[in-house]
């Protein structure tokens, strides 16, 4: 379709281009980073600024909002945690030789990924370096995680179970008495997608189909959605790391992307973000007014909003792509439906008259036997 839509309203406090934003799980608050250096937290109920975080010496690359506390990385080489109620800078995390480009929370750990070729795990309480991940050729600029499977096995011994859950890095689950392994993604400039194993360090799988630098990296259902310098979106199964979708349209790098209910929207350095099937790959429709880059894009309450490198937060209406796609969906559903039924049916007959030959042949044997 790619019709064009525009902003219901346009954020303009930051005096600098606009890194990234990130949605805090109770989707009450919004979090920017920014090239003035500074992060902004901002209310999703009315779209004004209730917070200012200054201490970085140089720009914001990326945030990263939870309810209470708020991260951001930095071109300083550094990470730091910061408490939204007061502002405060609770921990500073230091060990990156380059521009730190990523991060990712998951419970107790930090993991980040920089322009000095290494993705890195820190214990978010003790501002300690507990694992580093060196492979890629060249800085690494984004990452994804995702719970994969049980370390160890049912038959092992309790007292062992217990020894090793207090050894490993990541632990889920603890009351069943299980050790999960979390899988981490990273994407590079050397144009591939790696998995590491977050316990030991070690390569997995090594996804190579984009001709351009991995920039952003979405997990949803098993599937890994990848966005490109080389203008397009791939999205993978996380498993076999077969290639089953690839999404056209950009005239540019595909700079952030984010899955909801069956669409894929995408920010691109065209200055457009896009709204996708991600079923189908087909290109729904175009949001336009942004002069510079899309940076980051976040959704809350069929909103959505886009932060981009001309210094602006802008907020569109995306109902009616919603609805479109839940029609579509529904239709889908219904033509799959009635194939699924007239394939019933048809066994149903089949069976039927399967039956009455049956009972026909053994009439038949009865007659002879007779």
């Amino acid at each position: 379709m790619g019709n064009s839509g525009s902003a219901v309203k346009v954020c303009t406090d930051h005096q600098g281009g606009i890194n990234w934003l990130s949605l805090s799980p109770d989707g009450q608050r919004l979090l920017t980073g920014s090239e003035d250096g500074t992060a902004r937290l901002w209310s999703t109920a009315d779209s004004q600024c209730r917070g200012h975080f200054q201490g970085h010496e140089s720009y914001i690359t990326f945030c990263h909002l939870e309810n209470e506390a708020a991260f951001t990385c930095s071109a300083d080489h550094t990470i730091r945690k910061w408490d939204v109620v007061t502002g405060q800078c609770l921990a500073i995390y230091r060990g990156h030789t380059s521009i730190v480009n990523r991060i990712l929370v998951a419970k107790d750990y930090l993991f980040s990924g920089s322009y000095d070729r290494t993705a890195r795990c820190w214990s978010v309480d003790k501002e300690k370096q507990i694992q580093e991940f060196r492979g890629h050729r060249n800085c690494v600029l984004t990452l994804a995680h995702y719970s994969s499977r049980d370390v160890l096995e049912e038959e092992e011994e309790e007292e062992e179970q217990e020894e090793k859950v207090s050894r490993d890095l990541l632990v889920t689950g603890s009351t069943d008495c299980t050790v999960k392994v979390w899988e981490l993604f990273s994407g590079s400039t050397d144009y591939t997608i790696r998995t590491w194993n977050i316990v030991t360090g070690e390569q997995l799988k090594v996804f190579k189909e984009h001709q351009g630098s991995v920039i952003c990296l979405e997990l949803v259902n098993r599937h890994l959605y990848s966005g490109s310098a080389d203008r397009t979106v791939k999205c993978w199964f996380v498993d076999t790391g077969e290639r089953i979708q690839t999404y056209k349209a950009h005239k540019h790098s595909v700079s952030t992307l984010k899955y909801h209910a069956g669409i894929l929207f995408t920010g691109s350095g065209d200055a457009c973000a896009r709204a996708f099937n991600s079923r189908s790959g087909v290109l729904q429709k175009i949001f336009r007014g942004h002069k510079f880059i899309i940076n980051c894009i976040q959704i809350h309450n069929e909103l959505l909003y886009t932060a981009s490198h001309d210094g602006t937060l802008r907020i569109w209406d995306i109902r009616g792509v919603c609805k479109r796609n839940k029609r579509r969906l529904k239709k889908e559903r219904s033509v799959q439906g009635r194939s699924s039924q007239k394939g019933s049916l048809s066994r149903l007959f089949n069976n039927k008259v399967g039956c009455v030959i049956q009972q026909e042949n053994r009439e038949h044997e009865a007659v002879e036997l007779m």
